[in-house]
Parts: C-alpha cells; sequence; structure tokens
C-alpha cells in the first residue's frame, strides 16, 4: 500500500505524520511551532522529510494559502504566515514529488472520501474557526478554478462598507461568521472590546437573551451565506468544520435554508474526519496522483 507523508502547514503550527492510500494514520503526529522565517520553515520541512523520506512514496503538504493547479507552488499566502511564504520552493526540498493542497480544499477532499459527506458527487465544506475556510466537491472533483484559488469565502454580504476584512476587502463572509465575526458582534451590541466569543457561548448558555440575540446575529449571517451557495452549487450536502461549528444549530440551519433556497433540499452535518482532516485529504489527493 502506498504512503504519503504528510504536513499541515499553518500559521502558528505544523504537523506531520505518515499516512496510507486508505486515508489511515499510520505513524506518530508530530508537532512544531511554525518558525517565523522562510528559512527556517524549510530547515524544518527537509529535516522532517529527510527522516521519513525512505518509508514513504510522495510528500503531501496542505497548507495555508492558494495552491496553484499543478499543485506544486502557494499562489498566494495569507496575513498569518512569514512575509514571502509563497516563495518557497516545496519540491526542493526533497528527491520524492512534493504535493501541495490549500488546506481546507484537503479537508474537504477528506470529508468527501472518508468523511461526512462520503457518498456524495457535490458538497461544500466550510471551515468556521479563527477565519473562514471553504472546498467545494463538484461532480467528484475538486473545484479549483482557473488559477487553483477557487473556494475561498470572501464573497461580499454587504454594500455598504460594515466591516474591513481580514483579506483586505470589506464584508466578506469570512469577517461576519468566523469567531472573529462572533465577537465583533458582540463588541457591537454591547459596545465593549473585551466581550468575548466564550462569553457570548456561555451566556447563550445560560438563557441570556441579549447574547442569544448575538448569536442569533451570528448565526443568521452563516444561514444568508448558505444560501447563497447552495443557490450557485446546489448540493447535496454542506460540512461544517472547525472550532465554531460545535456551536451551531445545525438543524435550524438546514431548516431556515432549505425554507429558502430555489434548488433542491440540501443537508447540513459536522464534519468526522477529525482534526487531521487537512493532512489526510492532502495524502489522497496526493496518492491518487502517484
Amino acid at each position: 500500500m502506498k504512503k504519503a507523508l504528510a504536513f499541515d502547514i499553518g500559521g502558528t503550527k505544523i504537523f506531520s505524520t505518515i499516512i496510507d492510500e486508505s486515508g489511515k494514520i499510520i505513524a506518530e503526529i508530530e508537532k512544531f511551532s511554525t518558525p517565523k522565517t522562510i528559512e527556517e520553515i524549510k530547515a524544518l520541512l527537509r529535516n522532517e522529510i529527510s527522516k521519513h523520506e525512505n518509508e514513504v512514496d510522495i510528500i503531501a503538504i496542505a497548507t495555508a494559502g492558494a495552491v496553484n493547479n499543478e499543485n506544486n507552488a502557494v499562489i498566494g499566502s495569507t496575513g498569518n504566515l512569514v512575509e514571502g511564504y509563497y516563495t518557497i520552493d516545496f519540491q526542493s526540498l526533497s528527491g520524492k514529488k512534493v504535493f501541495l493542497e490549500n488546506d481546507a480544499n484537503a479537508a474537504a477532499w477528506a470529508e468527501y472520501k472518508i468523511g461526512a459527506s462520503k457518498g456524495t458527487s457535490v458538497s461544500v465544506m466550510l471551515t468556521l474557526g479563527t477565519g473562514v475556510g471553504g472546498g467545494i466537491i463538484i461532480n467528484d472533483r475538486l473545484l479549483k478554478g482557473k488559477s487553483g484559488a477557487a473556494g475561498e469565502m470572501h464573497f461580499k454580504m454587504y454594500p455598504d462598507k460594515r466591516r474591513k476584512c481580514t483579506c483586505g476587502s470589506w464584508d466578506c463572509f469570512e469577517i461576519y461568521t468566523s469567531g472573529k465575526g462572533l465577537k465583533l458582534d458582540a463588541e457591537e451590541a454591547f459596545n465593549n472590546k473585551d466581550v468575548t466569543t466564550y462569553d457570548v457561548i456561555e451566556g447563550v448558555k445560560n438563557n441570556d437573551q441579549k447574547m442569544i440575540e448575538v448569536f442569533n446575529r451570528w448565526q443568521n449571517d452563516i444561514i444568508n451565506g448558505i444560501i447563497g451557495l447552495a443557490n450557485i452549487f446546489d448540493p447535496d450536502c454542506f460540512v461544517l468544520s472547525g472550532s465554531m461549528a460545535q456551536f451551531v444549530d445545525v438543524k435550524k440551519v438546514e431548516e431556515q435554508v432549505n425554507s429558502q433556497i430555489v434548488t433542491a433540499p440540501t443537508s447540513m452535518r459536522l464534519a468526522t474526519a477529525g482534526n487531521y482532516a487537512g493532512m489526510i485529504g492532502a495524502a489522497l489527493l496526493a496518492l491518487g496522483g502517484a
């Protein structure tokens, strides 16, 4: 059975392990703090690759940032990665083929192959965390777009410049439906910069009506965004993942979406591929073409 040495590179952490072509993790998962310079990142990757290269058939990397359609270069990195990250020549780090994919795309593929959307042909995954990521499967293929950047959840929610997004544009889906979006909702409702997402969630649990209003505003933005996505892609299902997904009322979101879309009914599902879905998906994609 073929194996991949898989990495998940994020702004704060890098994970690594070996995964086989069934998507099973077959080695210890190693965890590192993401270095602050390009040279240090390359040194870390090169060291890990040198230790395991002879055990695997390919190197698979799930990474923050957009990845080209040739799956060999990052074409646009995010603000939480080191400056110039996109200039790294990943292939130079190994004698084996190095395969790259955006982390949200890779996680969506893992859900499609072994997780919540297994058995469907069209699905949209939304990763609701500090920011928001996305991955779209259309007719059993990952939607990449003309350059590789498809699936970024930065479509405009409002027309009047209410909030500036981390991407530099205004009023993107991400700035309303992320953990940061929920915090901003709370700050605006209470005119208090110190209120946190934790305060909102605890308030909802304690039936605090003001906190429930804040939460509902956040969840309604998720619903409105999903309605648009459902009308465009007509998916079998949406998969919700990430640290904020656990707080979403999945049944309510599904009911509200299906009561307003013009396409066939869809379903809402929580992700099941686990915390290492990015590595799993990258490995499955890489081994599929190895």
